[in-house]
Formats: structure tokens, C-alpha cells, sequence
């Protein structure tokens, strides 16, 4: 689980944690259709970083991508997060 920087876990950071991730797994299967995907690396306060991955890192339309993931969230979660695309390799598993 992530969780924020000196906060003890709390059952609202799950639900934050889980709310993101279904939004991103909405999205996955359309990004994974052109060659791309998301990765959710951190959630620090309202800040969530995410990686774009395969064709969506050089893709003209990644940032409405990422407004739109982003629009998702705030919608489902009912609060502003703010999605911060970090750059750089894949977590490898």
C-alpha cells in the first residue's frame, strides 16, 4: 500500500489508493490499445505520481491523457488530487 510521507496508514489512504487504481485500470485497457500504460509510482497528499509507459511517452496527446485520468479521479474520489507524471524506467517485478 502506499502511503502519504510521516502519516500512519489509514483506512481513508486505502480507499484514496483504491479509488486511483480503478480508475487507472478503467484507462489501462485504451492506453494498452495504442501501445501505452500507466503506472502508479506515489500518493503524497493530494499529489499523485504516475509514469506513462510504451507509446505514451512520446505521445502529443499525453497530457490530455493525464487530464483525463486526472478528471477521473477527482470525480470518484470527490476531492482535487493533482497527477504528477514522473519520468524514467519501469518498476521492474
Amino acid at each position: 500500500m502506499l502511503q502519504e510521507v510521516g502519516a500512519a496508514p489509514t483506512k481513508l489512504m486505502t480507499n484514496k489508493e483504491e479509488v486511483i487504481r480503478l480508475v487507472i485500470d478503467e484507462i489501462r485497457p485504451n492506453l494498452r490499445r495504442d501501445g501505452g500504460d500507466c503506472e502508479l509510482i506515489e500518493i503524497c497528499g493530494n499529489k499523485v505520481m504516475v509514469r506513462l509507459t510504451g507509446a505514451c511517452v512520446f505521445c502529443k496527446l499525453s497530457s490530455a491523457t493525464l487530464e483525463g485520468i486526472q478528471a477521473k479521479i477527482v470525480e470518484r474520489l470527490g476531492e482535487f488530487v493533482r497527477l504528477v507524471p514522473v519520468a524514467g524506467a519501469p518498476a521492474r517485478n
